[in-house]
């Protein structure tokens, strides 16, 4: 278990990587070298790439998330991040996405409705 100091340190470690995936632009198109290279650079915070998590089964991915001391909040911005960078190319992230939603919603014990609202769009999707 990390004590407070060094919780807070990756809290803030993980938001920071967290706002740079999330302030990437994705449009419907491919990606060139250097928007993959950005990706993977912020994904191996993670322990991951776009291989990776293409390979990674919900359930396994979640716990890998979970064991990198994401919190529910740092978990739903991931999942957006997922929603988002669906768009690019043929990344179809939006199972996994639709997974860590429900997670969260289960998980927290606390009802939702932006989550609930964003499992409804998944599942749309």
């Amino acid at each position: 278990m990390l004590n407070k100091g060094l919780r807070d340190d990756e809290a803030i470690r993980i938001d920071n990587v967290l706002k740079t995936l999330r302030a990437l632009d994705f449009v419907p198109q491919p990606l060139n070298h250097d928007q993959k290279f950005d990706i993977e650079n912020q994904l191996k915070e993670f322990c991951l790439n776009i291989e990776s998590l293409i390979d990674y089964q919900n359930e396994e991915l979640i716990t890998l998330l979970v064991r990198r001391h994401l919190d529910f909040n740092q978990l739903e911005q991931f999942a957006d991040f997922l929603m988002e960078f669906s768009k690019a190319e043929n990344y179809h992230f939006e199972i996994k996405a639709l997974a860590i939603y429900e997670y969260i919603q289960r998980e927290s014990n606390i009802f939702s409705f932006g989550i609930n609202a964003k499992i409804a769009s998944a599942k749309n999707k």
